[in-house]
């Protein structure tokens, strides 16, 4: 087993205004493009030795621009794009991308979404039900408040990969919520469902962190998940509204100085690896 090194989570875009309107006021650091040629030098300087290309913007467009960077570079291992899964025609989009191997996975803006219960409507569990076919993973990014129906929805679709983003973004404010902590560990029992330790820095306090803040949520996510289903990932560029990548990085080796080598390689690498097929 080869000993890799993969970011399963990070973002490239060429900012604009309009297509990137969630990119608020006080974010003004990350209000610039993002290319591979920016992340690379980061990856090399890190021992990380690819990543896993995420949309940040529900348009096919994003997802073919994302293809065609992965194409471009080969660190980038493969990519998760948007496609609508509610559309009519969503099974002869599937069946034209999925002939694409870099396109790894879907991922819909569920956190975004005004109605909670989105992912129990019948168009989008019609269009997540044809994912499997196509060996197609699926990214879940949510709030707490969302974890119910998720739970409900993993529950319907049991040979389908999916993976938590961020952890399901809980406030890092040093005080678990209990529904947070029920629900991953409900969600850690379906073996299809792995999650990213990712998304950990916005959640807390921009730049006022400290590793030890971090701590009792990852202990959540190892007890709920195990390590062969975590992956790390530096959610890069969002992360720099809180943290430089090494920073984010460290956080999790850290963590993993109590695990054997073999499962630092796992949460490092080899489970993105695997769930991702690269």
């Amino acid at each position: 087993m080869s000993n890799v090194k993969i970011d399963s989570h990070q973002h490239f875009w060429k900012y604009h205004p309009s297509t990137h309107e969630w990119i608020g006021p006080p974010m003004e650091v990350i209000k610039k493009d993002f290319l591979p040629a920016d992340l690379y030098p980061l990856l090399q300087q890190n021992d990380m030795d690819g990543c896993v290309a995420i949309q940040a913007q529900q348009s096919e467009t994003e997802t073919l621009f994302l293809l065609d960077l992965a194409k471009q570079h080969p660190f980038i291992k493969g990519v998760v794009g948007w496609l609508d899964l509610c559309a009519e025609d969503i099974g002869k989009k599937l069946q034209e991308y999925a002939k694409n191997p870099l396109l790894k996975g879907l991922r819909h803006v569920v956190q975004d979404e005004p109605d909670d219960y989105f992912m129990l409507r019948p168009e989008f569990k019609r269009g997540l039900s044809l994912l499997e076919k196509y060996g197609l993973t699926y990214d879940i990014l949510i709030y707490p408040k969302h974890l119910s129906p998720v739970l409900e929805l993993v529950k319907l679709f049991p040979d389908q990969s999916f993976v938590l983003d961020h952890i399901a973004k809980p406030n890092i404010n040093g005080k678990i919520d209990p529904n947070w902590e029920h629900y991953l560990g409900e969600l850690g029992k379906r073996k299809n469902v792995y999650c990213k330790a990712s998304g950990m820095v916005t959640e807390a306090a921009w730049g006022k962190w400290s590793k030890g803040d971090f701590i009792p949520y990852l202990d959540v996510v190892f007890d709920s998940f195990g390590a062969e289903r975590i992956m790390f990932g530096s959610d890069w560029p969002v992360c720099l509204l809180s943290a430089e990548y090494k920073q984010v990085k460290d956080i999790l080796t850290q963590y993993l100085t109590k695990y054997p080598k073999e499962i630092q390689e796992q949460v490092m690498g080899l489970n993105a690896e695997k769930f991702y097929r690269i």
